[in-house]
């Protein structure tokens, strides 16, 4: 009979989001989340691991979900923190940028302010974007005042950081239950090869046990003198 597991090792899943054990519940994939990624990740814990028996199985699948669990943390702690920085960077631009002249009425002030604030955002704007003039000018503004990207980051991480440190505290959990899990099969298999260790000698002595030659009758061994 072929072991689900030592099969689920080697040949690929049916589906890419297809469970180890498909009588749990469903693979944790938010919207958005590759699937082949998650069954690629399972497959190669499958078949580093493999699973023994059922309790192992179960084990394994936990160990699949808590990886990309904290996996997912991490991810999603610096995509948080790369849409924030164009929040910090926008202010931080608004002084450099040489503000248009429009008069010296009041109206024309507040016009003249309101189009650097915009031009400010939209330059943090394409700076996200990743268009190439935009980080060029960024850069270049942050120079001339003796700054750099860093300090924007870490301005950025400062005005975040208790929800940083709330990702940081999600993926530490999913890691820790992950890590027990590994300590648990090792107890598990250290505990079968213990009882494999004590019992094989009494199985070994059972299949050689000893048979002695039964006794020759007394009457048969005096006729067999006789002649």
């Amino acid at each position: 009979m072929t072991n689900p597991a030592s099969a689920a090792s080697t040949t690929p899943s049916a589906s890419p989001a297809q469970n180890i054990l498909p009588y749990c519940s469903p693979t944790p994939l938010l919207k958005g989340e590759d699937a082949a990624a998650y069954a690629d990740l399972a497959t190669r814990v499958v078949a580093l691991l493999q699973p023994s028996d059922i309790i192992e199985e179960i084990w394994v699948q936990e160990i699949v979900d808590h990886t990309w669990e904290a996996c997912r943390w991490r991810r999603q702690r610096d995509m948080f923190i790369n849409s924030e920085v164009p929040k910090t960077l926008a202010p931080i631009l608004q002084p450099m940028i040489k503000k248009p002249y429009y008069g010296p009425s009041f109206t024309a002030q507040v016009k003249a302010a309101c189009e650097a604030a915009t031009t400010d955002q939209k330059l943090a704007a394409d700076w996200a974007a990743g268009k190439p003039e935009a980080i060029k000018s960024v850069n270049e503004l942050l120079a001339s005042v003796g700054s750099s990207m860093d300090n924007v980051l870490a301005q950025t991480v400062a005005g975040i950081l208790d929800k940083v440190e709330s990702f940081n505290r999600l993926t530490a959990s999913a890691q820790w239950r992950r890590d027990t899990l590994l300590r648990e099969i090792s107890r598990h298999r250290a505990s079968f090869a213990q009882k494999a260790r004590d019992n094989l000698p009494k199985i070994e002595d059972a299949e050689f046990e000893t048979i002695e030659p039964d006794a020759v009758p007394a009457a048969e061994a005096g006729q067999k003198v006789a002649a």
